[in-house]
């Protein structure tokens, strides 16, 4: 259902125009924009898309988990975390490139749920037969809020001698997001104290805690699947002239493959290859000899292109020829 613009959507609008979209990272601009247009387009009522332990476990509505974090409960709660969220978001995807900056996005995404899951059953455990705190086992939370406070927390980590502003308060980086959960907290009693908890604790098991590593190894085994250099044969003018990598740059002449291979044509050596092999060996041999001595001739004006085929059949006669043929 398209909802009509409203006066905090009309001040994001007005924030960003003012701020340049041009000066807004790729990948914050995407993600605002794609939260701006679940508001307007929601896949989901706020109620039907926030998430809690009974939703998700006793209900087995897992979608929440997904959906949750992406939408806002009225304008103000998509303006203050999307302006927050521009804010990170210039800041760390200009310092963590917008590849890693994604990658990090997606992985507190995932994780802030998780965690929120985690805090609201242990709490909901410790807290059972506690009625002035039964809300935390009710609570159903809904917004980005929780990804806002893991990025916090990944921004101030870089900067641990730097201050930050809580609402007017001047608080050193290494307390400024557990400031800022107890001013928010108190200030505003609606807003999900668990929520906010859980992208802190995901923000300090990336700066603190394992994620970060487990996150290299992933991205450097993806890396290397798919970026890893195969080996692909190559020919020059000379024929045949070995192997490369497919990433390692301009190829070297076909002359200096040869040249080391040709050190290694040792009496035990060639004894140990099938007559396949030794075959091969002498190819390379032979066409290694015909490229010294074209060495400081006069390139004829016209060329004969010879395919490597025709190259190996001439070579592999002339080899039997020395060799009394066979």
């Amino acid at each position: 259902m398209q909802r009509s613009v409203q006066l905090g959507l009309l001040l994001l609008v007005v924030q960003l125009f003012q701020e340049g979209l041009g000066n807004i990272p790729a990948v914050t601009l995407a993600v605002l924009g794609f939260n701006v247009y679940l508001y307007m387009f929601p896949a989901a009522p706020p109620i039907q898309a926030c998430v809690s332990l009974q939703r998700v476990f006793r209900d087995k509505e897992w979608r929440r988990l997904f959906l949750s974090p992406l939408h806002h409960v009225d304008d103000w709660h998509l303006y203050f975390n999307m302006v927050s969220f521009m804010w990170k978001g210039m800041r760390l995807e200009g310092r963590l490139g917008p590849a890693w900056f994604l990658y990090l996005l997606s992985v507190f995404f995932l994780l802030d749920g998780l965690v929120y899951l985690l805090l609201q059953a242990a709490l909901t455990k410790l807290i059972e037969d506690s009625n002035p705190l039964v809300a935390f086992r009710d609570e159903c939370a809904v917004g980005f809020s929780g990804v806002l406070f893991a990025l916090k927390v990944v921004s101030n980590h870089d900067n641990p001698g730097g201050v930050t502003y809580v609402l007017h308060i001047r608080v050193s980086n290494r307390f400024a997001s557990w400031a800022e959960l107890v001013l928010i907290y108190l200030i505003a009693p609606g807003t999900s104290l668990v929520g906010h908890l859980a992208g802190i604790l995901v923000g300090l098991l990336y700066t603190w805690g394992p994620l970060k590593t487990i996150m290299k190894k992933c991205a450097e085994f993806v890396s290397s699947d798919l970026n890893a250099p195969r080996p692909s044969v190559f020919f020059s003018s000379s024929g045949y002239s070995g192997t490369r990598r497919e990433h390692s740059g301009e190829p070297q002449p076909a002359e200096d493959h040869i040249a080391d291979d040709a050190s290694e044509y040792t009496e035990s050596f060639i004894a140990g290859l099938t007559e396949d092999e030794q075959i091969e060996m002498a190819i390379r041999r032979s066409l290694n000899n015909r490229g010294q001595t074209s060495q400081g001739e006069t390139e004829p004006p016209a060329e004969e292109e010879v395919s490597p085929e025709e190259l190996s059949r001439r070579s592999l006669s002339r080899f039997k020829q020395g060799n009394g043929g066979s």
